[in-house]
């Protein structure tokens, strides 16, 4: 039998002072909502669907509701489930109105023979299953868009098209708070699963790496699971959670591999401030590690009567 482990994060990026106690408190519970599930004989899978619906609920996250706001102002929700006993999975994207994209990714996974529907075909299949709908916009994504916006009105942003200088010019624009959650329970059973609303400003129809397995999110039991945070395409172009997963495939531990995955994002691609990665081992071992300012993360175990929570982890820039 194995000690019960969830690792969670509610996005990597800038963090503004004024939402961080917001983002703890988020992310602490979301941490206790998943282990709970864990605690309770729920498998891994439930366990991260839960916790990550917990933080969709949230208005400090960037998923569900709170979500930010494509270049026309418009919002566009996408997210995955992977089960690492039996390498299912679920995705789905485009969503504009679903109250828990996450579910709709296990309905995909569990009642469909594919792995990802989205857009219209989403919603269709939400409406099949009854999934609850809600308006995902807030006041605090209104006025991220409105600066941002004002800042590409302006001229001030001449560089919208490439993504490195941009970030390096204007890290605030990205608001990279994606949410994800990895878990193992008593059985040994590993499941990852990651949501989010996209970048501020981002185009439309634009997909990043959290629905996409391999991306920003998989899990495996003879290695573990990942969830990744951050800049997509970034960890599109390495198939970030995948790469890490395999690193702990060959007995690197958690904590190593995801700073491994860090690291290869400068390596190749040279690209500072732009992912936040956790993960957790077959062994029940966890990660945690980012190139960005902070990242805002928590985890529980067995030997813990609340979960810890921080807008810090292993930071790796080179």
């Amino acid at each position: 039998m194995h000690e019960p482990v969830i690792v969670v994060h509610g996005g990597a990026g800038a963090w503004h002072p004024e939402r961080r106690p917001a983002g703890l408190v988020g992310v602490r519970n979301a941490a206790q909502t998943g282990y709970k599930m864990l605690k309770a004989n729920g498998s891994a899978l439930d366990a991260v669907e839960e916790a990550v619906k917990a933080m969709e609920d949230d208005p400090a996250f960037n998923a569900g509701l709170g979500s930010a706001y494509t270049i026309d102002k418009r919002i566009e929700m996408e997210a995955s489930i992977m089960d690492g006993k039996t390498l299912q999975a679920g995705a789905t994207s485009l969503l504009t109105d679903i109250k828990n994209p996450v579910s709709l990714a296990r309905i995909t996974m569990e009642h469909t023979d594919h792995i990802f529907i989205a857009g219209k075909g989403a919603e269709k299949l939400a409406q099949l299953y009854h999934l609850e709908r809600q308006k995902p916009e807030t006041k605090l994504r209104l006025d991220y868009w409105n600066e941002a916006h004002q800042k590409l009105l302006s001229g001030k942003d001449q560089t919208l098209p490439k993504l490195g200088k941009l970030i390096q010019t204007h890290p605030n624009l990205f608001e990279t708070d994606t949410v994800g959650a990895v878990a193992i329970d008593k059985h040994g059973d590993t499941a990852a699963a990651t949501s989010t609303g996209g970048f501020t400003l981002k185009f439309p129809g634009r997909i990043g790496d959290s629905p996409l397995i391999g991306a920003g999110n998989y899990a495996d039991n003879q290695a573990g699971a990942c969830s990744a945070t951050g800049i997509g395409e970034v960890a599109m172009r390495l198939v970030l959670a995948k790469y890490v997963c395999d690193k702990m495939g060959t007995g690197q531990t958690a904590q190593k591999a995801v700073e491994n995955g860090i690291r290869l994002v400068y390596k190749r691609l040279r690209i500072k401030n732009s992912m936040g990665l956790i993960a957790v081992d077959a062994k029940g071992g966890m990660g945690a590690a980012h190139n960005t300012d902070n990242m805002c993360w928590a985890y529980m175990t067995s030997k813990m009567a609340k979960p810890k929570a921080s807008m810090k982890a292993r930071r790796c820039l080179t």
